[in-house]
């Protein structure tokens, strides 16, 4: 990973990983609980891709395993953040930019009911029951809810700037090969630029000959 985005991912998830155990754990909601981190690793992941993806949502879920007052078993939100991050690292836009607000909606849901049951099943193994007890249908629907009703403010702001750290060393190479396509396609492929040359070329020589009969005409006078 490039250092921008090693030092744009760290800042976005220690703030978020702040606001999560310093304010969104202690709204004291019925349910689950509004997941900042895995918002921000969605959003991180639909800019840098599968291979980005995994590598964030792992770091952001060892930071998470680590960070009090965590009472599971240490790598195991770090497992799901990891999965989590590749899949939705794999629905990436192949422009960066997202037309609709549907598709990354989809996503939230999909990653906030996914890391729902990943995180269960990982603790029924481990054999933690918390999520039997809580109801696992309730932490389903509670856990999509919420993370669809903060995504809009989150995911969108995330991936701008993810985007604007992506592009700013890279801004002169970009558009010289926005450039290199932009010329190869109107010489190679339209045909369009050859044709307006020959005809500008035609002109200039109906010019050059129209001139030479003036100036044969006024020396024979």
């Amino acid at each position: 990973m490039r250092v921008n985005r090693i030092l744009l991912s760290s800042s976005l998830i220690v703030v978020a990983l702040v606001i999560q155990v310093s304010v969104l754990a202690r709204l004291h909601l019925p349910g689950a609980v509004p997941d900042l981190l895995l918002l921000t690793v969605l959003g991180l992941a639909l800019v840098y891709g599968h291979v980005g993806g995994s590598l964030i949502g792992f770091g952001a879920g060892l930071l998470a395993d680590l960070a009090p007052p965590a009472d599971h078993a240490v790598g195991r939100y770090a497992l799901v953040l990891c999965v989590i991050g590749y899949l939705a690292g794999l629905v990436k836009p192949e422009s960066g930019q997202v037309r609709s607000a549907t598709g990354p909606m989809a996503v939230v849901v999909a990653a906030a009911v996914g890391s729902t049951l990943l995180y269960a099943g990982v603790g029924a193994l481990v054999g933690d029951t918390a999520a039997r007890h809580v109801g696992l249908g309730g932490l389903l629907f509670s856990a999509a809810l919420y993370d669809l009703l903060l995504a809009p403010f989150v995911v969108p702001g995330v991936m701008a700037l993810a985007r604007r750290a992506e592009n700013d060393p890279l801004a002169e190479s970009n558009s010289a090969k926005s450039a290199d396509l932009a010329s190869g396609w109107n010489s190679g492929g339209t045909g369009l630029r050859i044709g307006a040359q020959r005809g500008l070329r035609a002109k200039a020589a109906r010019a050059r000959v129209a001139r030479a009969g003036r100036i044969k005409g006024v020396k024979r006078l």
